[in-house]
């Protein structure tokens, strides 16, 4: 019987749809819910025990706030957290934002993913000790971001075997069959890159090269991005026209492989060429296109109602335990993998080590891996192109390089992270920027205490 401890159990979609989903599949187990904050852990519990009533589901809950009272015998963890919440991520944006730099995600790449980095990766580390200390030997999965550094920080400072997940490639390998007009089931793939810029450099169905089709249709929808635009700057009055990822179209036309996972993740590890100023084909990123107030409008709408569905004696409503698309949907399928030892492939972040010939050997790389009995093992490829290793290489240096930040407690290594970045213009503004988000966020970064003033 699997033995699942769920750690940061307040996220309220992932939890409700992983329980949905081990309540479909009737699997017999021991859930664990963990969360620091009472009340959000209060609510996670009452929502996931209202939901088991409802099925007479087999599946024995508990639910602590320190994780060390559930992790002794754990077969599987599964880590969602996000230190500070989304009042914290609000600072990861907005700060910058002050400062000319416009994002609209925060969580993986440019000053918010390093600034959520600097929180994450003391936070993993911690839990990756209690897993090595009290079930070693239990599957280790991470979907917290930034994933990159997160995975590799865990790594490097505690050897844990931790595994990232992202449902990521799996969803845009869906759109792509949806764009070919294919089966998803004849898709086969190979995707490889960084979480959140992870680059489809093959794919096809059945004898057909579909990658060229891409192409001819990536030239198409770049021709129809032009069209638009020009005809809305001719304009005085009347809305921007709906555009289609246009970035991601114009790369895949440039570099002859499709990019995962849209232009509103995209578009942050290219800051010179958009975040600056947040220049977007004639909107503002995190603005107007791909608004991250209303992302977190949405977030804050959906805890509470969750929260109102938990804690009231309300039934759940009909269509609850549907399955959902979303970060949990194929954990639980890869732990079955791994346990009936059937060697199907997910896209996972592990550690490079030869992978990926020209990519670097200790670099969390995203790519095919194979679930079989001993776990989640990447498979080998080809050295990617030049150009696409070079979108590439910088970021793993920029992942090197604040995950020292985080784990040393070092101001100069967090600017020396926003340079590498590339969305500041400059030094002073760099160090501007370290200042202010460590001053927002200094009480979730106790390495960064004895830290001097900068100025």
């Amino acid at each position: 019987m699997e033995n699942i401890v769920l750690i940061g159990a307040g996220s309220a979609v992932f939890t409700r749809g992983l329980v949905a989903d081990l309540i479909s599949r009737g699997t017999k187990c021991r859930l664990a819910l963990v969360d620091t904050d009472p009340h959000a852990l209060l609510v996670a519990e009452k929502l996931v025990a209202k939901m088991i009533e409802a099925r007479r589901a087999p599946v024995r809950l508990a639910a602590a706030t320190d994780r060390r009272d559930v992790l002794r015998g754990a077969t599987a963890v599964i880590c969602t957290i996000g230190v500070g919440g989304r009042r914290a991520w609000e600072q990861d944006v907005f700060i910058p934002r002050a400062h000319g730099i416009y994002q609209p995600v925060g969580d993986s790449v440019m000053p918010g993913g390093a600034s959520r980095a600097l929180r994450m990766i003391p936070a993993m580390v911690a839990i990756a000790r209690d897993v090595l200390d009290l079930c070693p030997a239990a599957l280790f999965f991470n979907y917290g971001n930034p994933m990159a550094p997160v995975c590799r920080a865990v790594r490097k400072a505690t050897g844990a075997n931790m595994t990232g997940l992202c449902h990521g490639v799996y969803h845009v390998s869906k759109h792509i069959a949806s764009l070919l007009g294919v089966q998803h089931e004849r898709l086969r793939y190979t995707a490889v890159g960084i979480n959140h810029l992870t680059w489809f450099i093959d794919v096809r169905f059945g004898r057909t090269n579909a990658m060229r089709r891409l192409v001819e249709l990536a030239g198409k929808k770049v021709r129809e991005t032009r069209t638009a635009l020009d005809r809305a700057g001719r304009k005085t009055d009347g809305p921007l026209p709906t555009l289609d990822d246009p970035f991601t179209w114009e790369l895949v036309s440039l570099f002859n492989a499709y990019p995962a996972v849209g232009d509103r993740h995209i578009t942050e590890f290219f800051p010179h060429l958009h975040c600056r100023k947040g220049q977007y084909y004639g909107r503002t990123l995190g603005v107007d296109a791909f608004s991250f107030e209303r992302t977190i409008e949405n977030g804050d709408r959906g805890y509470n109602e969750m929260r109102e569905l938990a804690l009231s004696k309300k039934p759940l409503p009909g269509g609850y335990f549907d399955r959902l698309a979303g970060e949990h949907e194929q954990v639980l399928d890869i732990i079955a993998s791994i346990r009936a030892g059937r060697g199907d492939v997910y896209s996972a972040n592990l550690p490079n080590r030869g992978i990926v010939p020209n990519l670097p050997r200790e670099a969390v790389v995203e790519s095919p891996a194979v679930a079989g009995r001993r776990g989640l093992h990447a498979v080998p490829q080809p050295a990617l192109p030049s150009s696409i290793a070079g979108t590439l290489a910088s970021r793993f240096m920029w992942v090197e390089t604040i995950v020292e930040a985080a784990l040393q407690g070092s101001t100069d290594k967090f600017v020396r992270a926003l340079l590498l970045d590339g969305a500041v213009t400059g030094v002073a503004q760099a160090r501007a920027l370290a200042d202010d988000l460590l001053k927002a966020h200094a009480q979730y970064l106790p390495q960064f205490k004895s830290r001097a003033p900068m100025r």
